[in-house]
């Protein structure tokens, strides 16, 4: 594979612990180079989240070098040619050059190789397919350079080709174009993932959650999704999916991206949340929280004030009730207020419990719960201003009442 550029140099790339990790292979005659994320991010002058290499020789071969440097290695994958460095606290992720023997479009069953032109082949898209030498002399066998440039995710070879070893491909297609592309989209990367969208419901939940949530994750997601329900690619695993306007008013008022909260975004307030969380095998605290999101009570009080905030940070928890407030893009109030309070109030404990109903001398049972509660109701009411003595005073009163 012939050399056709070079990266401006890249802080990462001279790291004492990439620095070892590189003598250590060079000394064994192995050649490594830095390969797709990490050199695509660089192309475009992003962040990196982290780094993957590239080497010609197998995993035994790998591990065995980086043992006569001293340095650890984890087995992590050993049959997809995939070994873990561990160098002064940083991981490293080796992957011996593969061409593909098998595929069923969920795994691949590969043999490894010295040709790197084979091993790029086998890769998704043009702009996966980079590698660097660590002086930054680039390999760019398919012009990755010239798609990341005009914002383009365009497939390897034949587009239909590449979903049938992984049907997880048609996500991806949609994922990446979200972060890297921009309009139009591909239109033979487009029609094949329409074509094989219907593939998609042989696929785990767990892989279908994990490449939409990151979809999400993207800066302005909207295009994206929208031609990703176009293409059918939605409609097995979230049917319920409602366009994209709450999401867009959404993106507009949050500072960080919550995938989470822009899923509920995407759905009706009907939907059932407990459903989906199964559907995607989303996390038992994932899960809760989109029931919580998509719950119609309690309702946010936006334009009530400070007071009303409060009630609902108390009942919901800061967090939760930041993730109902954001969600409610047409309710009329000072959100941003409301927000701010959210992040910056702690509501205390209700000052009285069960045990000092007993204290009056009442029986355990229902009664006692329901005087709890009619003074904790009483409490909020009051805008949480009432102390032990006075909440104390409320539960005598409402005690001989009754």
């Amino acid at each position: 594979m012939k050399a056709t550029g070079r990266l401006e140099p890249q802080p990462w790339m001279d790291t004492p612990q990439v620095r070892a990790l590189f003598g250590s292979l060079d000394r064994a005659g192995v050649v490594v180079r830095f390969v797709g994320g990490c050199v695509r991010n660089a192309v475009l002058d992003r962040a990196i989240d982290d780094i993957d290499l590239a080497v010609d020789k197998p995993p035994e071969t790998i591990m065995r070098a980086l043992t006569a440097s001293h340095l650890k290695s984890v087995p992590t994958g050993l049959k997809h040619g995939t070994v873990t460095a561990l160098v002064e606290g940083c991981r490293f992720e080796l992957t011996t050059l593969r061409r593909d023997v098998e595929t069923d479009g969920r795994r691949a069953v590969v043999a490894f190789t010295d040709d790197w032109l084979e091993d790029a082949s086998r890769r998704d898209f043009t702009f996966n397919a980079l590698y660097a030498d660590r002086d930054g002399t680039l390999y760019d066998p398919f012009d990755g350079q010239s798609d990341l440039a005009a914002g383009r995710v365009r497939f390897i070879g034949d587009a239909d080709t590449r979903i049938a070893e992984d049907r997880l491909r048609v996500l991806r297609f949609f994922r990446f174009h979200a972060w890297y592309g921009r309009p139009p989209l591909n239109g033979p990367g487009f029609d094949a993932c329409r074509r094989n969208a219907g593939t998609l419901g042989s696929l785990s939940g767990e892989r279908i959650a994990k490449e939409l949530l990151r979809l999400l994750q993207a800066p302005a997601p909207a295009d994206a999704l929208q031609a990703m329900a176009c293409s059918g690619a939605l409609d097995h695993w979230l049917p319920e999916y409602a366009g994209v306007a709450r999401l867009e008013a959404l993106i507009a008022r949050e500072d960080a991206p919550d995938p989470l909260r822009r899923l509920a975004a995407i759905l009706p307030a009907s939907a059932d949340a407990t459903a989906i969380g199964k559907r995607l095998k989303l996390s038992t605290q994932q899960a809760l929280r989109l029931e919580v999101m998509l719950a119609a009570a309690p309702a946010v009080d936006v334009a009530g004030g400070a007071k009303a905030w409060r009630a609902g940070i108390y009942h919901l928890g800061g967090g939760l009730y930041a993730d109902r407030l954001l969600l409610a893009v047409d309710a009329a109030g000072d959100w941003r207020a409301a927000l701010a309070l959210a992040r910056s109030w702690t509501p205390s404990e209700l000052p009285v419990s069960g045990g000092d109903a007993l204290k009056l001398g009442l029986k355990p049972g229902p009664r006692v719960g329901a005087l709890i509660e009619a003074v904790e109701r009483w409490w909020i009411d009051g805008d949480f201003s009432a102390d032990r003595d006075a909440c104390l005073a409320e539960l005598e009163r409402l005690a001989r009442q009754t």
